[in-house]
C-alpha cells in the first residue's frame, strides 16, 4: 500500500451513516428524506445533521418542496460527491488488499 490510499480517503466519509448515505445515494437518482431515514434506521436529527455536513463540502444536492401541504425534502449525490465516494471507495480497497508480508 501506498499513502496514496490513505490519501484517497475522506474523513467526511468516516462516519458509517455518512458512508452508508452516500452509498446509498450512488446506486440512485434521488431520494427523500423519510426512505433514507427508515433504511438509515436513525432519527429526524441524526439525519438532519449528517445531511447538513455533506451538503456543505457540496457532496449532496437538497431540494426543498411540497406535496400538499406537507414538505418533501429529496437528496442527491453530486458530482463531486460521487467522485468523492469513488475515491473514498477505491482507497479502502486497496487497504483491504494491503499485507505487510516481508519482501525476499
Amino acid at each position: 500500500m501506498t499513502t496514496h490510499a490513505l490519501e484517497q480517503l475522506s474523513p467526511l466519509l468516516s462516519n458509517p451513516t455518512r458512508l452508508a448515505l452516500v452509498a446509498g445515494l450512488d446506486g440512485c437518482v434521488k431520494s427523500d428524506f423519510q426512505t433514507i431515514k427508515q433504511q438509515l434506521s436513525v432519527t429526524d436529527s441524526t439525519l438532519s445533521k449528517h445531511i447538513t455536513a455533506l451538503e456543505k463540502e457540496g457532496l449532496v444536492d437538497v431540494k426543498k418542496g411540497f406535496v400538499g401541504k406537507k414538505t418533501k425534502t429529496t437528496l442527491s449525490l453530486s458530482k463531486k460527491g460521487r467522485e468523492v465516494f469513488a475515491a473514498h471507495m477505491q482507497g479502502l480497497k486497496e487497504i483491504a488488499r494491503m499485507s505487510f508480508d516481508e519482501e525476499e
